[in-house]
């Protein structure tokens, strides 16, 4: 039988019950069971406490055994069911690596294109529509956020209560590797969208577009991202991570090198679409002629992806028989104006071409000083420098682009990421846009295509990056009411700056231990990935002549400053007007001395017109 006891328990004021031991004689054989206490039994008193005592202890360090191994899975797998840790590891030594995946495979075994046709007939009744034409005949214009199948990260997503600046965007604050985004109407000064006036009827559009996103430089550079990753790789035996930084115990390099990324790929698809939502009703042009537009590209792989990828979305599966690639090999020695630094010397002298990273480099110290040593704690083994932790701002830009998601976005606050965005404005003002000697005449090719297509009269002298084996009717036509050209940020910077459009210079040289309040040159709104600048021409009747806008990522940019074009409410310029200033920028832009003469930057100069100074240069003319 069972006894009962009642013991009072302090610390609740609970009565619990208590079991004794009893011992009962079974089968000659005595059996302890839970009962009296006193029971003479040999196995009570002191033998039986000190089981019980030898069975509970046996309990207890199994458990902690088994508790310590749960912890050590926890731990190895970068989670915690504590709220401090047990343990610290080393990196494993696969920390760092590239991992690619190659697809499609080189030699599948079950590919047999004969018993999959691309078509087998019966297609059914069909009957193309009228073409859209969303910029001509709506009320609005359908604007791009450009962060479509990226995921934000949790510090600065929308439903973030502890966001700090209610405006932030983390997509807009990557510089020229920010995805391209529709430009807020007024933000260049022209209370205007992109969408065509009201009195105004819209008769061509020449389209200039950037690649779309891509992975890094070769990783065997050791810079950059890929330096980072080899970095960790080759200390990983002596790097312990905690912290923010322990996803790092199982973190590898998974990107590629230059070539479009997925994402990359869909941003010229859509940028297609967008098109042919906007302009479709151009084609007409193209009906009536009994011709077919001619797009440009270059011979890299991501720009041949790029423009292959917006004719997709332009003109849909299949692409033969409705327009005409040209691929301009991207090279030394072939002239070529979307790839003009190809052609110009001193684009590769680092104090005349490219000069913009030193610049860049002084700002990284002024607004990563603090951040090194906050991110050096969770990192032991290893010494960071302000190179690395700007590489990790930058894997974060290429990995979201890339895969959708970086952890290396979660590391930076606000403030840093405005900074970092700031240092690729630095880097590209001086390296190829208005505060570069080269800037203006690398993009002057380009300018004087232009101005033979609006005139429609071949360029009488290839004095530039222009290539005269190029411009002939078959590959260089005239009269069409719809151009694509494809080419890479530096160049859309180098266009801008050579057509003058000054006002994204108005804040003059940008300093380097500061951000200014009020940024007229941003290039996450001027060069992001798949960036693109459309010459709107234009029939109105308010306007006696032909008019031409210039809109970038769909905001109207001013065309004041330009001898003729007067200060339209709308952006607009007579195409008349226009073609005189761009002549006279061409007729003053001397690109044989810019690109080959031996000339020397004077010590602190520094300029607005992404020109040489002046006294440099024989028969100079003030732009």
């Amino acid at each position: 039988m069972i006894e009962h006891m009642q013991v009072q328990d302090s610390r609740r004021g609970l009565i619990l019950p208590v079991f004794t031991p009893e011992v009962k004689r079974m089968g000659g054989q005595s059996r302890l069971y839970l009962g009296d206490p006193t029971s003479s039994s040999p196995y009570s008193n002191s033998n039986v406490r000190r089981s019980l005592f030898l069975r509970v202890g046996a309990a207890f360090f199994a458990g902690f055994f088994v508790c310590l191994a749960v912890v050590a899975q926890y731990a190895s797998s970068n989670q915690s069911c504590l709220p401090f840790s047990l343990f610290t590891a080393l990196l494993p030594t696969h920390v760092g690596t590239p991992e690619w995946h190659q697809y499609p495979p080189a030699e599948p075994t079950n590919a047999f294109p004969s018993m999959f046709p691309s078509s087998v007939g019966y297609p059914g009744p069909t009957q193309a529509g009228a073409e859209p034409g969303v910029a001509a005949t709506a009320p609005a214009y359908p604007l791009h956020s450009g962060s479509v199948h990226l995921v934000s990260p949790t510090r600065f997503s929308q439903d973030n209560a502890k966001a700090g600046t209610k405006d932030f965007d983390i997509f807009r604050s990557w510089g020229s590797l920010s995805p391209w985004y529709s430009i807020q109407r007024g933000k260049f000064g022209i209370d205007s969208g992109p969408e065509a006036p009201d009195t105004c009827n819209i008769t061509g559009v020449h389209l200039l577009h950037r690649h779309g996103a891509r992975y890094p430089a070769d990783y065997s550079r050791g810079t950059g991202p890929g330096g980072f990753a080899s970095k960790l790789n080759e200390n990983a035996e002596n790097i312990t991570a905690t912290g923010p930084l322990s996803f790092l115990d199982d973190w590898t390099y998974k990107l590629g090198n230059e070539g479009l990324t997925p994402f990359g790929r869909s941003q010229l698809y859509d940028l297609g679409v967008s098109m042919r939502m906007r302009y479709g009703f151009l084609l007409k042009n193209f009906s009536e002629t009994n011709t077919l537009p001619v797009f440009r590209t270059e011979s890299q792989t991501r720009m041949l992806n790029s423009a292959q990828n917006f004719a997709l979305g332009f003109f849909g599966y299949p692409l033969e028989g409705q327009y005409q690639q040209q691929i301009m090999i991207e090279a030394k020695g072939f002239n070529n104006t979307l790839a003009p630094y190809r052609s110009c010397a001193n684009n590769d002298v680092p104090h005349r071409g490219y000069r913009g990273q030193p610049y860049a480099d002084a700002w990284k110290a002024v607004y990563l000083r603090d951040t090194v040593p906050r991110l050096q704690q969770y990192l032991d083994g290893v010494e960071l420098d302000i190179e690395d932790v700007y590489a990790m701002q930058e894997l974060c830009a290429f990995e979201s682009v890339a895969l959708g998601y970086s952890k290396f976005c979660e590391l930076f606050r606000e403030d840093e990421w405005e900074g970092f965005d700031y240092s690729y404005d630095l880097n590209l003002w001086y390296g190829v846009a208005w505060g570069s000697p080269v800037g203006r005449a690398e993009g002057i090719g380009y300018v004087q295509e232009l101005v033979s297509r609006l005139t429609q009269t071949p360029i009488e002298t290839h004095n530039s990056s222009t290539n005269a084996t190029l411009h002939n009717a078959f590959t260089f036509p005239f009269g069409h009411s719809l151009y694509v050209d494809a080419t890479h940020e530096v160049v859309v910077l180098n266009v801008l700056t050579a057509l003058n459009l000054s006002s994204f210079a108005a804040m003059g040289p940008l300093p380097t231990d500061h951000i200014p309040e009020q940024r007229t040159f941003r290039t996450a709104e001027l060069a992001p990935f798949a960036t693109n600048v459309q010459f709107q021409l234009l029939s109105c009747s308010t306007e006696h002549d032909p008019q031409i806008r210039v809109i970038v990522n769909d905001g109207v940019a001013p065309l004041t400053n330009l001898k003729g074009c007067g200060d339209h409410p709308d952006g607009m310029c007579s195409i008349h007007a226009f073609v005189d200033a761009q002549r006279e920028n061409i007729r003053s832009t001397d690109w044989d001395f810019v690109c080959n003469a031996d000339w020397i930057i004077p010590d602190g100069w520094v300029t607005t017109t992404g020109y040489p100074p002046l006294d440099l240069l024989p028969n100079a003319h003030a732009f």
